[in-house]
């Protein structure tokens, strides 16, 4: 049986770490939460396109997106929900790494970047914070292959590193589930819940959950 106050003391250290983004609670579990019915992929036909201002467009199979150089990260995740789940071990493809190695070379123009998943689901960041260190690609999850409901075969992840480093976070959300085309472009384009209320930026330090303020020009 498990010991119903380690969740609680589990908490109270994250938070004494100061790893805690403010109207949280540490969960043990990984809950599942998305907008519709969860895809069946078929690896055979399965593709990822990159797209919009990059100098030369390019569409992986999923035989030769694998084949890319890949990355294993251990982070912090913090859903809008309110839910924060700590030290979750990913693998997958840096984008950053792909762009710093000549396998994708944004225009000069491009400032954001548009995940576009299945069933016309998107979401936007700024192309800055999809190339830092803590945005993956993500195949993986603590060592097995995404399951269907967390975004088989393959979703975006931005995390929060345990040293509370200066890298910009997010929301989970900001992070598509059965992710199929990465676009790049010199205007913002809000997403799915984006467009719903929820905040354009989704900062979880500041607790930017519902929309309000335009971020652009800060870009």
């Amino acid at each position: 049986m498990k010991n119903p106050f380690s969740r609680r003391q589990q908490e109270d250290d994250v938070q004494r770490m100061n790893r805690l983004p403010p109207g949280q609670s540490l969960t043990q579990k990984f809950p599942v939460l998305h907008y519709g019915p969860t895809p069946k992929t078929d690896l055979s036909t399965w593709t990822l396109k990159v797209f919009g201002l990059v100098e030369e467009e390019v569409t992986w199979t999923w035989e030769a997106f694998n084949q890319l150089p890949r990355t294993t990260l251990l982070m912090d995740i913090h859903c809008v929900t309110r839910w924060s789940k700590f030290d979750t071990n990913w693998e997958g493809v840096s984008l950053g790494t792909l762009v710093r190695e000549g396998f994708i070379t944004p225009k000069p123009a491009a400032k954001f970047v548009i995940q576009h998943c299945e069933y016309g689901y998107t979401t936007n960041t700024p192309l800055a914070w999809a190339l830092d260190d803590n945005f993956l690609l993500a195949t993986h999850y603590e060592g097995q292959p995404l399951t269907p409901d967390h975004g088989y075969p393959l979703r975006a992840i931005i995390g929060s590193y345990a040293d509370r480093s200066e890298k910009q976070t997010a929301y989970f959300w900001k992070g598509g589930k059965w992710l199929r085309a990465l676009e790049f472009r010199a205007d913002d384009a809000p997403g799915f819940w984006e467009k719903a209320g929820y905040h354009n930026v989704g900062d979880p330090w500041k607790e930017q959950r519902f929309s309000g303020g335009n971020w652009i020009s800060r870009f």
